[in-house]
């Protein structure tokens, strides 16, 4: 700010574009004052407006509300202002020290910013009162008016309204396109959309998130396009946002940096949905670029965007970024504790989630429902067996947190792969809610790691009673009756998943270099180097018998040569994926994957010796937990 021009319009233009770039600290906004005070400012209606909008962006309203109330003369356009500034932004005890401060200055409130206030309130009553006392209305009350009655499902009352309105305006109809996809009915609110004659570019954002909303991304990608030039970063946003929310997280990062090419500047709202994307691909290399630029650009990590960075690093496998993040939050919500929790208990370090939980009581917080999930996994990844029996029974007796499905679920896995089925079985008959998808594969995947043929098969009847439709309780069965040699059995459950057109979910893994996501299915010939990854897997596969690896090959379904057999096994997905790491990437570089299905016992050990021959560390993320292999060994400790 020392370099600011000297006059006082410049100066003041200069530190509008400086507060409308950027988030602040208290601290900071103090200092934006003080230079208001020093250089005789305080008269700048333009310049204290951006301030103000600044300070609800960097999430200080009740410093703005002590700006307003210490300022030396009044401006009525100013409490206007910080008023629908506050409307916008919430909490309503700030926006009610506002209107007693504007009361007291005697400025008249504006009649549609209460409208607004009443609707977002929720006092229907009030709105429509007010609405009727008042004495002349304009299409702006109108409006307001409208927009009301859409928030809240007053579809009807708010069309007759709109109808009746002696003029529209852009606004009146974007009212009624939001009120129509918030219902649900997206077909009226496109007709309405059609028949606007002077369409802006809310107008085509409403209708873009209209049809995300309703799950027709093919409808919000064809205005999108059509939009051309006139997007705006509301639109990038909510197109970036609709990708994730629709689980074409390829695309979310495609669209960011076409986003970026036409340079759009990226809002928070457009880090916290691309670090989403990048969590769920462990796309780690395009997260720690975000978290680069969030810094270059002084963005603020607040609660929220911290949050998203932890649970990116953590679901990407870098828990140690992931910790550094939490450890310098300002300010951390029961969510960012949540996140590290968790993050720490599936990548393997049960015991350091037990510690932070253990801060968390310390700091002043209250665990809820999700906090136990985390710490209950985490106990059951690490096999702390009498610390998740211990916090099972305190999350109620001490917590007043009621155990729900899932925490059953941790349980009954916690006590599956400690061989304590007996226990596990008792647990799920005690249990005051029907047991689920989720409870029984904890249990069907205890019976594979212990070989209990007989419990297997009671529990994947009631899978298959549950869902007869999941691919992966035939094939859990077949491995089973595989496992024992019963080609039978095998074969009668292979008919019965094609008698009733059941399929396996195929196994894919990704991996991500210098940006770009790689995906691999078992067997694959769709890849560009898909030769020279063949070449690399046999080179693979001869290091792994020199080292005394024996492929499992229980773990195919057919009844075929132990040769073929051994083949089926050493192409699968992940095998793949590491391979194409490994043959294109420097020594020393961490391999990372991601796989959507749990990885096999004899991948798990065949890693676990690849890490060690190649001297890499892997990290391979699969449906259940991670696996930190290196020099030999895996985080898990061959305990998953």
């Amino acid at each position: 700010m020392n370099s600011a021009p000297k006059n006082l319009r410049s100066l003041a233009d200069h530190l509008a574009v400086v507060l409308q770039k950027h988030s602040f600290s208290r601290k900071q906004l103090e200092q934006f004052h003080a230079q208001f005070l020093a250089g005789g400012l305080l008269r700048s209606a333009p310049l204290l407006t951006t301030f103000l909008s600044s300070c609800y962006r960097s999430q200080e309203p009740r410093y703005a509300l002590l700006f307003m109330r210490n300022l030396p003369i009044c401006i009525p356009s100013l409490w206007n202002s910080a008023v629908r500034l506050s409307l916008d932004s919430g909490p309503w005890p700030d926006f009610v020290g506002l209107y007693s401060g504007m009361l007291r200055d005697s400025v008249l409130p504006s009649k549609t910013g209460l409208l607004d206030f009443y609707g977002k309130v929720g006092d229907l009553r009030c709105a429509r009162k007010m609405f009727a006392e008042m004495l002349q209305r304009d299409v702006v009350a109108d409006n307001a008016m409208v927009s009301v009655l859409s928030k809240h499902g007053c579809v009807e009352e708010a069309r007759d309204l709109f109808n009746n309105m002696p003029q529209w305006n852009s606004a009146s109809w974007n009212s009624m396109i939001t009120c129509y996809c918030k219902l649900g009915d997206i077909g009226s609110a496109r007709s309405m959309f059609d028949a606007n004659p002077v369409k802006d570019v809310v107008s085509w954002n409403a209708m873009i998130d209209g049809y995300i909303k309703a799950d027709q991304l093919l409808a919000a990608q064809e205005l999108f396009v059509r939009m051309g030039t006139a997007r705006n970063s509301v639109t990038w946003n909510t197109m970036i946002s609709g990708y994730v929310q629709c689980k074409e997280f390829g695309k979310a990062i495609a669209t960011f940096q076409e986003m970026r090419l036409e340079n759009v500047k990226p809002t928070e709202v457009t880090m916290i949905s691309l670090l989403s994307a990048c969590a769920h691909l462990g796309a780690l290399d395009m997260g720690e670029w975000i978290h680069d630029y969030i810094r270059r650009k002084r963005l603020k990590i607040d609660a929220v965007l911290g949050n998203a960075l932890i649970d990116m690093y953590s679901k990407c496998g870098s828990i140690e970024a992931a910790c550094d993040v939490f450890n310098r939050l300002p300010v951390k919500n029961i969510f960012c504790w949540n996140s590290i929790i968790a993050g720490l208990g599936t990548n393997g370090y049960g015991e350091k989630a037990i510690d932070l939980f253990a801060l968390m009581l310390v700091e002043g917080l209250k665990p809820d429902g999700v906090t136990f999930v985390g710490l209950l996994s985490g106990c059951s990844h690490s096999g702390l067996v009498s610390a998740g029996r211990r916090y099972f029974s305190e999350m109620h007796d001490i917590y007043g947190v009621t155990p729900a499905i899932e925490h059953y679920g941790c349980m009954i896995d916690l006590l599956g792969r400690a061989g304590l089925l007996k226990e596990a079985v008792e647990l799920v008959k005690t249990m005051p809610m029907k047991p689920n998808a989720q409870v029984w594969g904890s249990l069907l995947r205890a019976c594979q790691i212990h070989k209990d043929t007989e419990l297997s098969k009671h529990v994947v009847q009631n899978l298959l009673d549950l869902d007869p439709r999941d691919g992966g309780n035939y094939v859990y069965l077949s491995n089973f009756y595989a496992s024992l040699s019963r080609w039978d059995e095998v074969n009668v459950c292979r008919k019965v998943m094609i008698d009733r057109g059941v399929h396996k979910e195929p196994g894919c893994s990704s991996i991500e270099l210098d940006s770009i996501v790689h995906e691999f299915v078992a067997g694959d010939s769709r890849h560009l180097q898909i030769m020279q990854i063949n070449l690399f897997l046999d080179e693979i596969a001869k290091k792994l018998k020199e080292h005394g690896h024996e492929s499992n090959r229980a773990l195919v379904l057919h009844d075929i040569e132990d040769e073929e057999k051994e083949t089926a096994v050493s192409y699968h997905s992940e095998r793949i994926a590491v391979a194409f790491g490994l043959m294109s990437t420097p020594p020393g570089k961490t391999i990372r994957v991601v796989k959507n299905l749990r990885t096999c016992s004899d991948c798990h050990s065949a890693l676990k010796i690849i890490s060690n021959v190649y001297k890499r560390e892997i990290i391979v993320r699969d449906r259940k937990r991670f696996h930190h292999f290196k020099d030999g060994c895996c985080s898990c400790r061959d305990y998953w």
